[in-house]
């Protein structure tokens, strides 16, 4: 009775974590212990945690009683019924920085995940590996890198999603950095590989870790993070929410829900006629899903690219829109990049895609030539060409240029490409098409009126050509929808491609235009 006692008294001073004054720490910043983290995110009671007594003894190799857990909890779980397993960093032990059995940890919990077929979740709030401990963390077979080789591994093949409460540093980055998405906590979160001392130190640049690492930055400006929170709470919603539309790996498909008819909306009267006039494709997505069902993705990250999960008579499946309230809805670097991981994302665990197609092409111009815009559209059409999950393409508005290509166009096999009324698809848009073929006959024209007649007409011919019934005629697009008949067209649709071949290529992979 007395070794039962000692033993139950050991497990409850090991779940306590660090001193009183690292936890009172935390709770001035509204940082939860990692275990309350863990208790509001899983299902009450399922929690079965690995490796407890890790440093446990006060004597012999390795021992230190100081570091409860070495300062991870780990363990298997469910949420919403559905088993996963997950790692949590403890910041109240050394920052929650990384010893030798942190890594041995972790690796061990990332096979599991990998092993069962399951999800894996990371709660992460660490400083990062313990320099004094590096021969014993870093360098060998069962070091830290294989912590983000297992990563990789599993990579599409289970779900991966981080919370982020407070830093992940150095290479600890780089666990964010391989999830599906990344939740961050504003104020706490930061994600960096150099703290800003050290860059001072090395590169002379003074900066802060907000600034260079922050939430907000790696949100709006890096992409690196996927959503951004106000509380921890709310991060540990996104994690649950991420979760209800995928499989728990890439044989399952998405769960379905009961069907909810959309959220009430004018779709007949949406959409601008006129190409020019920006609107909030957002609208027509929620016009056209199940009501409170989309969950977009990365909405503070180029803008001009609208992703996001939803359900679509209680299927789940990933839209991909672009959104003329930002940027007249043109494709940049950073919105390519988007779409591509979101698309490669959607393939892997077997979501069908819904393209709403609204973009006047790919931006052009020095900047963004030297930005590298010709490999990442190619990144993106390549994305699209390689996902075999149905997708169905809508043309909303203009589909112009290479736009039309990487917004899955006729070309690139969806199972269907329809038309609203207010389509076109062209090389470019009528303007710019009759600039370029008649510049030199227009600058010819002295007289006002006789330029400005002789503009319209050659507008109006072009307008004639792409005409979209005159393309539903030539077999471009399947059919020509109207907007509030739009859903049951999809609907029916993805159940005719439900049992498509996903056959894609005889080979190993291929060469991302990276």
């Amino acid at each position: 009775m007395k070794h039962e006692h000692n033993l139950d008294e050991l497990s409850k001073q090991i779940r306590s974590g660090g001193a009183e004054k690292y936890h009172a720490a935390n709770r001035a910043k509204g940082k939860l212990f990692a275990r309350e983290r863990i208790a509001l995110l899983v299902d009450e009671g399922s929690f079965v945690e690995d490796g407890l007594f890790a440093n446990a003894l006060s004597t012999g190799p390795g021992g230190d009683p100081d570091l409860p857990a070495d300062g991870v909890v780990t363990g298997t779980a469910t949420i919403d019924g559905r088993r996963v397993c997950l790692a949590a960093n403890d910041s109240t032990v050394k920052a929650g920085s990384w010893g030798a059995r942190t890594v041995e940890k972790l690796l061990r919990i990332t096979e599991r995940a990998y092993d069962t077929q399951v999800p894996m979740v990371y709660l992460v709030d660490s400083a990062g590996a313990r320099i004094t401990d590096q021969v014993e963390l870093f360098p060998g077979r069962r070091g830290a890198g294989r912590i983000f080789y297992n990563q990789v591994r599993a990579s599409g093949s289970i779900p991966q999603v981080c919370a982020l409460f407070g830093p992940s540093a150095a290479g600890g980055a780089y666990i964010p950095a391989f999830c599906d998405v990344v939740a961050m906590v504003e104020g706490n979160a930061s994600m960096y590989l150099g703290s800003d001392r050290m860059v001072e130190m090395v590169t002379g640049e003074k900066t802060t870790l907000e600034a260079m690492g922050g939430a907000k930055m790696h949100t709006t400006e890096s992409g690196v993070g996927h959503f951004l929170c106000k509380t921890e709470a709310d991060a540990l919603q996104v994690v649950r929410d991420y979760l209800s539309y995928l499989p728990s790996n890439h044989s399952g498909q998405g769960p379905v829900t009961e069907a909810r008819e959309p959220e009430p909306a004018e779709l007949s009267t949406l959409v601008p006629p006129n190409e020019r006039q920006a609107f909030d494709i957002r609208k027509l997505v929620k016009g056209l899903v199940d009501e409170g069902s989309f969950f977009e993705i990365q909405a503070r990250w180029a803008k001009e690219l609208t992703t996001g999960f939803a359900r679509l008579n209680g299927q789940p499946i990933g839209v991909v829109a672009n959104n003329s309230m930002f940027k007249g809805g043109v494709l940049f670097v950073d919105s390519a990049d988007k779409a591509a991981r979101f698309v490669q994302l959607c393939d892997a665990f077997n979501l069908p895609l819904l393209f709403l197609a609204d973009v006047p092409g790919f931006m052009v111009g020095s900047a963004v030539e030297k930005q590298g815009i010709i490999r990442h559209g190619a990144k993106m059409i390549s994305a699209i060409s390689e996902a075999t999950v149905p997708k169905m393409c809508v043309v909303v508005r203009k589909a112009y240029g290479a736009g039309l290509y990487a917004m899955a166009g006729p070309g690139f096999a969806p199972d269907a490409t329809i038309a609203l009324p207010t389509a076109k698809i062209a090389v470019m848009g009528a303007d710019a098409a009759v600039n370029a073929v008649y510049a030199r006959k227009i600058a010819a024209i002295e007289d006002d009126e006789e330029r400005a007649k002789f503009i319209a007409d050659q507008r109006a011919a072009y307008e004639e050509d792409i005409d979209i019934t005159h393309l539903a005629a030539e077999l471009v697009v399947d059919t020509i929808v109207e907007p509030d008949r739009l859903r049951d067209e999809l609907i029916a649709r993805y159940a005719a491609a439900a049992t498509k071949d996903r056959t894609f290529s005889r080979r190993r992979h291929g060469i991302t235009p990276v």
